[in-house]
């Protein structure tokens, strides 16, 4: 009876301690909500200048999800088409992807029969004015915000294109946009298919499947797959599932949630027989592929189903739901963590005060696979051939960042109607590319010359130039010298991202793909393991 009584008085102590935090912290709730409200109230009377009331509440909510981590997110009404993009792969709009250039925002690329191709717009091509509103010194998003609407409305584009002196203007019906999440499948050699998704959107994984199918079917000698999730950022957690249930038994648990919510915690489960329960499998990863891609590449690692091949994954292990709020808009929010069979979670960074914090090596636990095989949480999928990443030369970096390759390709696709088919186009005009770029008269510094250039106004600072100028000056002459011929010492690297944007501008992106596999380090990689069945088999038995 004793016990029972101590027993009973430690429950009720708890239950109060309990009682008391819940209260306590629904005051500050409440109190902080007060005072938030007066605040804006006395800002929006007495503050010298007018106030938009929607930019400062925007200003004050951005703020307060700043501080908790990057997916955690306010949508508000205009911002609508763009979310449904991300999620769905389609919004309504005029098919085209846009950037700044200049002055002006200008079409990058139109999608292949989408509005902007019909009515005759090309890469390249300048937007002047929307219907009839001066677009220049305009961003990205602003353009974007208004050339997106309801299918069936004009929307009415002022145009420059290039070349041309005089600017038009065309009438572009707004509609439905789709952009393909499987853009390109085909066979790499007689018995080894391929299979590039590049987004977890609706249909992901029928479209897999289907792609899957079509190569069997009229490929009968098709055995092997190589599954490209490069560069791909996630979707629907249910396509993820159904595309790994292609590979994986029914009744497997794919990934299992968990919040701080416990009853909202879940598991995951395939439901159907695999489409492909035993045909070697190798996925190519990098570090842009993230979230549900993850969840695929994990669970097949996991389950000793596939080779991971390539460079170490994102790491986002988080789940965002997304919550209905007044006037539609919406809150896509943070609340829960995924973890996938071996028990791991791959988030590679925890957060505080919305700041991340990297997780080293030696903090992260390990975890076996189904056969044994040590893998790591709390940092993405760690491929099982890894592969440098190639980063971009200075050179590189320059011509892009000016958009020096775009606007070459841009005059090259004016002066030449037709193209071979991609994979037999090959660029060969390196010198008349050169000169374009040497006509820009832009300078081009090397990450070496800035610094020697800092460490000369830090002598100056510190009164020791005459010590160190003769030297920095001759270091800075021989780099000059080194970085004349850097266009022709990085030619094939170059030539790769012209040929791509050339291709691009005349078979859209299925061709942009195609022409990438003829230069891809890493799908030859991939190639050569699945030609090697002992060498494929053994690293999905290797324990360590």
């Amino acid at each position: 009876m004793q016990r029972s009584k101590i027993f009973f008085v430690v429950v009720l102590i708890l239950v109060g301690f309990a009682f008391i935090e819940s209260n306590t912290k629904q005051f500050e709730i409440s109190k902080n909500l007060e005072i938030f409200a007066n605040l804006y109230k006395e800002l929006n009377t007495n503050y010298v200048d007018d106030l938009d009331p929607s930019k400062l509440m925007r200003t004050g909510i951005e703020s307060m999800l700043g501080t908790l981590d990057p997916y955690t997110n306010y949508i508000s009404e205009a911002d609508i088409e763009s979310y449904r993009y991300m999620a769905e792969g389609k919004y309504d709009g005029i098919g085209a992807r846009v950037l700044k250039m200049g002055d002006y925002v200008t079409i990058v690329e139109p999608y292949e029969e989408g509005p902007a191709m019909k009515a005759g717009l090309l890469a390249g091509d300048q937007i002047l004015a929307v219907d009839g509103r001066d677009a220049k010194g305009k961003k990205t998003d602003e353009v974007e915000d208004i050339l997106r609407g309801f299918p069936g409305t004009d929307v009415t584009l002022t145009m420059k294109r290039p070349g041309q002196k005089e600017s038009w203007d065309v009438v572009v019906k707004r509609d439905e946009v789709t952009v393909k999440n499987v853009p390109h499948f085909s066979m790499l050699s007689e018995d080894i298919g391929y299979v590039v998704l590049t987004t977890f959107t609706s249909n992901a994984g029928r479209n897999v499947a289907d792609a899957i199918q079509q190569l069997k079917n009229e490929n009968p000698n098709m055995r092997k797959l190589v599954f490209d999730l490069r560069d791909n950022g996630g979707g629907f957690l249910r396509e993820a599932v159904s595309i790994s249930n292609l590979f994986i038994p029914r009744d497997e648990v794919v990934v299992t949630t968990r919040g701080k919510v416990k009853d909202r915690d879940r598991s995951f489960k395939t439901k159907e027989s695999p489409m492909v329960p035993d045909m070697p499998v190798v996925v190519l990863t990098n570090k842009w592929t993230a979230s549900a891609s993850e969840i695929v590449s994990g669970v097949l690692q996991d389950l000793d189903r596939g080779v991971i091949v390539g460079q170490r994954t994102y790491g986002k292990g988080l789940v965002q739901n997304t919550v209905d709020l007044e006037y539609n808009a919406k809150l896509k929010l943070t609340t829960a963590k995924y973890y996938i069979p071996s028990g791991r979670c791959i988030q590679s960074v925890s957060y505080s005060e919305g700041e991340p914090l990297d997780i080293p090596d030696s903090e992260r636990a390990k975890f076996k696979t189904r056969g044994g095989r040590s893998v790591l949480d709390g940092g993405g999928i760690t491929p099982d051939v890894k592969i440098d990443d190639r980063s971009k030369s200075s050179i590189v970096s320059f011509l892009e960042k000016n958009n020096l390759i775009f606007h070459y390709v841009t005059e090259y696709y004016q002066s030449h109607p037709t193209i071979p088919e991609p994979d037999d186009f090959h660029f060969e005009e390196f010198d008349e590319f050169v000169e374009f770029v040497k006509s820009k008269n832009l300078e081009f510094k090397t990450k070496t010359e800035t610094e020697l250039e800092e460490l000369q106004e830090a002598a100056k600072a510190d009164h020791l130039e005459d010590v160190v100028q003769e030297q920095i000056k001759s270091m800075l002459q021989t780099v000059a010298e080194e970085k004349a011929d850097d266009l022709y010492e990085y030619r094939e690297e170059i030539t790769d991202l012209i040929e791509k944007d050339i291709v691009t501008r005349y078979y859209y992106q299925t061709g942009k793909i195609k022409k990438s596999l003829q230069n891809d380090s890493e799908i030859e990689v991939a190639v050569e393991l699945l030609n090697d069945m002992s060498k494929y088999e053994s690293l999905l038995k290797e324990s360590n």
